[in-house]
């Protein structure tokens, strides 16, 4: 078959499983087009806006206008190339074609095949792979109520596969009444009803399965809703059955609070409930009463929440506010008490004892990365991955590999670092780290994604997403509600998946209101990207694809090297250097030889070096083969893996 003057079989090398809709099994296809007849590889394989999985409809987002009884499309949108005469394909356009079915099926565009080496499948895949964080509200909407679901997720998984991520981890999806967006959760066994339900999440755990890509959930073990059964309960009467798994206390010195602690999202921590005469604790939202920790029907009751969850096919959990769900029972100071360590022991036993083993993953949200590191405990008996946030914290500059030397000198032997720059509570580093310059956000990109440890994605980073100005009108969060002027919360960071120029964003039905508000999705989107080798999706997969060729960028031990002022330069293993240039100035690296891997100026690749390494202002560069520096430009530090127990 030709295509564009190129001969493809579409049942060989481009992975497409179209054998059993468009091959001969009649009529018995049909019926198969939804589970047989997505397009294979993600060496080769997209949706222009980063879809890919043939639907029964005839397609997972077909442009508005194509009608797939007639074969064509009614709408300005769609190229006249793009409709085809019948038995005819067009890979980068729109449409497959079969006169005996009169079907037409809609075939994602194909870009220039890249070599992706294999995902692990052992359980190392936390350690070397790329995890990607989903706010769900905002990532894809399937029903075009404007609210991101689990369905959408589902239909989006191709682009996730394509990047090359090993997991993602999703934003909460278990039912709430909304007041902290998912982190008061009402019922822990189960699925919101704006995200799907919990077949639409069986379904997503063995789509993604699939593509060898592991589904984490999101797990809020400090504190409930306040319409949690629980809770209501709790709060019923004193000598209710579960008073005891919430923290109350009597009124202070003239009725007022037992203390004076102060809430996360501003006001005390302590609500009066009128009815029982007592104080109840909430760091948070007085819709989020803190459970107490100290109770062993508590600990019981997230045994069963976890068994429950990992027998659904959950590759672990990442835990919210891991670092403080146990108080001072004497309450007496917030600081995060040992005593949480324990209940991090129990649940890292009962990872292990699953098959295949689970991960835990915990907002450590310290300041010191000492506290943040003793989180590992021995390295394998508490948290598989702790979130570094005085990495996050920091500025992007030089300085920055102080940080790093910090986390690798202190963390214990065989524990394994993690690095993010965004989330849906720090906001996205193009932003903060970067003010918006693609520079600086491929540098950061680069950092991220080649230092010794777990990368972790936040949607949209792949594509160099900013944050969204927003009017007082548009915020839903309810710390921006709170605060504004002064700070607009955290819906600027949370804003829908940019996937197309069309209206809706791709993100959900042209005229649909989404439930935040749409950043430039004209100029900033996964399509328009995905079409342009030189885009910063397109450099963000390159290094992802060349983390998994190169063993010493999965594992290999992290050296500092001697460098230039401004400039951040490290050895990983015996064969990569990576070398970052944080300044306005042009930056000279010495000593360094082999062949440039990955640049932020795409034009390098491939570039051999022979003991130098010139860098523009903002500009890095991956380089293969590194031969050794001398000795004068080693560190004293050197950390691997290679001690590492497989969990």
């Amino acid at each position: 078959m030709k295509v564009r003057g190129r001969d493809v079989d579409p049942a060989g090398d481009h992975g497409l499983s179209i054998g059993r809709v468009l091959g001969r099994q009649l009529p018995g296809a049909l019926q198969d087009v939804g589970q047989d007849a997505r397009i294979g590889r993600p060496d080769v394989q997209d949706h222009e806006d980063g879809g890919g999985q043939l639907s029964r409809e005839g397609l997972d987002e077909a442009p508005e206008g194509f009608d797939p009884t007639r074969g064509r499309a009614d709408h300005d949108d769609v190229a006249p190339e793009d409709v085809l005469p019948s038995g005819a394909w067009n890979l980068s356009g729109l449409c497959a074609r079969d006169d005996r079915l009169s079907v037409i099926l809609w075939a994602p565009p194909m870009i220039a095949p890249l070599p992706f080496p294999e995902r692990s499948v052992d359980n190392s895949w936390w350690r070397e792979g790329v995890l990607y964080q989903v706010y769900v509200r905002s990532f894809a909407d399937s029903n075009g109520d404007g609210v991101g679901d689990l369905a959408g997720l589902t239909a989006r998984l191709d682009h996730l596969d394509w990047l090359g991520v090993e997991g993602i981890w999703l934003s909460p999806t278990m039912p709430s009444p909304n007041a902290d967006w998912g982190y008061d959760v009402a019922d822990y066994l189960n699925v919101d009803p704006e995200l799907g339900t919990l077949a639409d999440l069986d379904r997503l755990i063995a789509e993604a399965g699939r593509r060898g890509i592991r589904v984490l959930l999101d797990l809020v073990p400090n504190h409930t809703s306040d319409r949690h059964a629980w809770f209501l309960e709790a709060r019923a009467a004193r000598e209710a059955a579960r008073r005891d798994w919430y923290v109350w206390a009597d009124p202070g010195a003239g009725g007022g609070p037992p203390n004076d602690w102060p809430s996360v999202f501003d006001g005390p921590a302590w609500t009066f409930d009128t009815a029982t005469g007592q104080y109840y604790l909430h760091q948070f939202l007085a819709e989020q009463p803190d459970l107490n920790w100290w109770n062993d029907e508590v600990r019981n009751a997230f045994d069963q929440i976890l068994r429950f969850w990992f027998d659904r096919g959950i590759a672990g959990f990442r835990i919210d506010v891991a670092h403080s769900i146990v108080k001072d029972p004497e309450l007496r100071t917030l600081d995060t008490h040992p005593g949480v360590h324990d209940v991090m022991r129990r649940w890292r036993r009962l990872a292990d004892s699953a098959d295949p083993q689970r991960i835990l993953l915990g907002e450590t949200h310290v300041r010191a990365v000492e506290a943040m590191a003793a989180f590992y405990g021995t390295g394998e008996d508490e948290l598989h991955l702790a979130f570094n946030f005085p990495f996050v914290y920091a500025d992007f500059d030089a300085r920055l590999a102080a940080v790093v030397a910090e986390t690798e000198a202190l963390l214990p032997k065989t524990a394994w670092p993690v690095w993010t720059g965004s989330n849906h509570d720090a906001g996205r580093f193009p932003t903060r780290w970067c003010d918006g310059d693609e520079a600086r956000t491929r540098l950061a990109l680069m950092a991220i994604l080649t230092l010794r440890g777990t990368p972790v994605l936040y949607y949209g980073d792949e594509i160099g997403m900013t944050e969204v100005e927003l009017t007082p009108e548009q915020l839903r969060d309810p710390v921006g509600l709170r605060r504004w002027p002064d700070h607009a919360g955290r819906d600027p960071m949370r804003t829908p998946m940019q996937w197309s120029s069309r209206e809706g964003a791709g993100f959900t039905d042209a005229g649909a209101v989404p439930w935040l508000p749409l950043g430039d999705h004209r100029a900033c989107n996964v399509g328009d990207q995905h079409r342009d080798p030189a885009s910063i999706l397109s450099f963000t997969r390159e290094l992802i694809a060349l983390r998994r060729r190169l063993a010493d960028l999965r594992s290999g031990a992290y050296e500092q090297l001697d460098a230039p002022p401004g400039t951040w330069a490290w050895r990983r293993g015996d064969s990569v250097v990576v070398a970052l240039n944080l300044s306005e100035e042009e930056a000279l690296v010495q000593g360094v030889e082999g062949m440039i891997a990955a640049s932020t100026s795409p034009e390098r690749r491939g570039e051999e070096l022979s003991g130098a390494l010139t860098l523009d202002a903002w500009a890095g560069a991956v380089v293969e083969n590194a031969s050794p520096w001398r000795s004068a430009n080693r560190s004293k530090s050197r950390r691997s893996n290679n001690a590492i127990v497989t969990p």
